[in-house]
C-alpha cells in the first residue's frame, strides 16, 4: 500500500477528527488549524490517508509539574509537549507560560509551527510545549522549579537532534537556560543545541529577541508596498506590547510608519500624531502596562482592532480576529504578529472586503528562522555578528514574501492558502519520499 493509499484505522473518517469544523461550530484554535489543512489538502487533492497524516500529531506527551512553592506547601500543574511531524528535521517549537494552555491549543500551534518551517525551508518539523500556569502569581525561584520540574518529564523526548523548545508566551531567555542546564546535568555535559532562544553569553544568537519582530516588520513594510501604501507616513496599530508587539511597532515606527495605538492584556492607547515609545516605555517599565501613559489617550483594548489604519499587526494571542468582528476591521492590510489571530470566517470576510492578510506561518516566522540561525553556530560552534543575522533573515523573509505572492497570483489564492499549500505540499513531500515503516 502506498504512502497516498494509507488509511489507518484509529486516524480515518470521523475518528481522525480530519474535519472538526463540520462537528462543531465553537471556533478553537485547533478546529482553524485543521480547518486550514483541510483547504490545502482539498486544493492540492490529497486523499483522505496522507490528510490523516498531515492532520494528526506524531507524538503526544502529557506530564503532572508539581511544585514545592517557596511557603512550603505544594501545587500541581499541567504541562504538555506536542511533536506534530518529523519528516523534515527535528522537531522546533516554543513552550507556553499561560493559565489558558490546553492540550488543544498546543496540538494547533505544533501544526502552525510544521508549516512555518517548511515554508520557510528550515529543516524542521513542527513541535509546541506549554504548562497551564500564570507565571505573574509566581517568584523567580518557583518558576525557575517549575522549568526544571517539567524539562525532567519531557526528557526522553526532547534533544538537539530530536526536539528544539524555545521561548513562547510567559517565557524567556531564562527560562531556556535553566531547560539546557537540566537537560546537561542530566546527560552528563553541556549540549547548548537542546534549546533555542538563550542568553548569547550561553551560546545564543545575536538578533533572536526581537527575530519574530523584524520579520513582521520586513513583511509589513513589503506588504504595504505591494498595495501601493507608502510606508512612510503610513499609519499602524499593534494588538499586544509583548515579545513580539512591542519591537515591532518600535521597528514599523523607525521605519517611517506612524504607529497610532498599541495595547496590552489591560487596554490600549491612542495618540493620532504617533505613539512616543521612549515615553511609553519609561510608564510600562515604571507601571507595568501601557493604560495611563499621559502621552496618549485612553482606548479600549478591542476597539484598537477596528481602527481606520492603513496596517494592523495582531501580535498578541490567537482568535481575536473573528466573526464577530471582522466585518469592522477596517485597515488595509493586516500582517498577523500572534499565532492563529484570524478565523476562516474573519478571513473569508477579509477577503470579500479587499483586505490583505499577511498568515501568521511567514509574518512571525523570524522566530524560529533565527532559532534555527542558533541551532547551526551551536552546532559548528562559530557564532555570527549581529549584521550577519540581520541580513540573512532579511534574505529569508524577503524570498519567502516573494514566493508567497508568487504563488497567490498564479493559482489566484489567498496570501494564507497560498502559504499553506506550498508549506502543506513540502510536507507531503517528504513524506511520500521517506514511505512508511514498516
Amino acid at each position: 500500500m502506498s504512502l497516498l493509499e494509507a488509511r489507518p484505522a484509529v486516524l480515518t473518517g470521523a475518528a481522525a477528527g480530519i474535519r472538526p469544523a463540520l462537528a462543531t461550530p465553537l471556533a478553537t484554535p485547533l478546529v482553524d488549524a485543521r480547518s486550514q489543512l483541510s483547504d490545502a489538502v482539498a486544493l492540492l487533492g490529497y486523499p483522505e490517508g496522507l490528510h490523516a497524516l498531515l492532520a494528526t500529531p506524531r507524538r503526544e506527551l502529557t506530564v503532572a509539574v508539581p511544585l514545592r512553592r517557596d511557603d512550603g506547601s505544594t501545587r500541581l500543574f499541567t504541562g504538555y509537549r506536542v511533536q506534530h511531524n518529523f519528516s523534515r528535521g527535528p522537531a522546533k517549537g516554543g513552550l507556553r507560560y499561560s493559565p489558558h494552555v490546553t492540550l488543544d491549543e498546543v496540538r494547533a500551534l505544533a501544526m502552525w509551527m510544521t508549516w512555518k518551517c517548511a515554508l520557510l525551508d528550515v529543516p524542521y518539523g513542527g513541535a509546541k510545549g506549554g504548562v497551564t500556569i500564570d507565571p505573574r502569581e509566581f517568584s523567580l525561584p518557583e518558576l525557575e522549579r517549575v522549568t526544571r520540574r517539567y524539562t525532567s518529564e519531557i526528557l526522553p523526548i526532547i534533544g538537539p537532534e530530536k526536539d528544539i523548545p524555545a521561548p513562547d508566551i510567559g517565557t524567556d531567555e531564562r527560562t531556556m537556560a535553566w531547560m539546557m542546564d537540566t537537560y546537561s546535568v542530566n546527560v552528563g555535559y553541556t549540549v547548548p543545541g537542546i534549546v533555542t532562544g538563550k542568553p548569547i553569553s550561553l551560546g545564543g544568537s545575536h538578533g533572536r529577541a526581537s527575530a519574530t519582530s523584524r520579520g513582521v516588520t520586513h513583511v509589513a513594510l513589503a506588504a504595504l508596498r505591494h498595495r501601493r501604501i507608502t510606508p512612510y507616513g503610513a499609519t499602524a496599530a499593534v494588538q499586544g506590547f509583548g515579545k513580539v508587539g512591542h519591537d515591532a511597532a518600535v521597528f514599523l515606527a523607525d521605519a517611517g510608519v506612524r504607529v497610532i495605538a498599541v495595547s496590552d492584556q489591560y487596554g490600549a492607547v491612542y495618540n493620532e500624531r504617533g505613539i512616543d515609545f521612549a515615553g511609553l516605555d519609561a510608564h510600562v517599565a515604571a507601571t507595568g502596562r501601557v493604560v495611563g501613559f499621559a502621552g496618549a489617550d485612553p482606548l479600549d483594548g478591542d476597539a484598537l482592532l477596528e481602527l481606520d489604519v492603513d496596517l494592523l499587526v495582531p501580535a498578541a494571542v490567537e482568535g481575536v480576529l473573528h466573526a464577530g468582528n471582522a466585518a469592522r476591521v477596517t485597515a488595509r492590510v493586516i500582517v498577523e504578529g500572534a499565532n492563529g489571530p484570524t478565523s476562516p470566517a474573519a478571513d473569508r470576510i477579509f477577503a470579500a472586503n479587499g483586505q490583505l492578510v499577511v498568515p501568521d506561518i511567514l509574518a512571525n516566522a523570524g522566530g524560529v528562522l533565527v532559532s534555527y540561525f542558533e541551532w547551526v553556530q551551536g552546532n559548528q560552534a562559530y557564532w555570527w555578528n549581529a549584521a550577519e543575522v540581520e541580513q540573512k533573515l532579511e534574505e529569508r523573509m524577503l524570498a519567502a514574501w516573494q514566493q508567497v505572492v508568487e504563488t497567490a497570483a498564479s493559482r489566484d489564492l489567498s496570501l494564507r492558502a497560498a502559504a499553506t499549500v506550498l508549506a502543506v505540499e513540502r510536507v507531503a513531500e517528504a513524506h511520500l519520499l521517506r514511505g512508511l515503516y514498516p
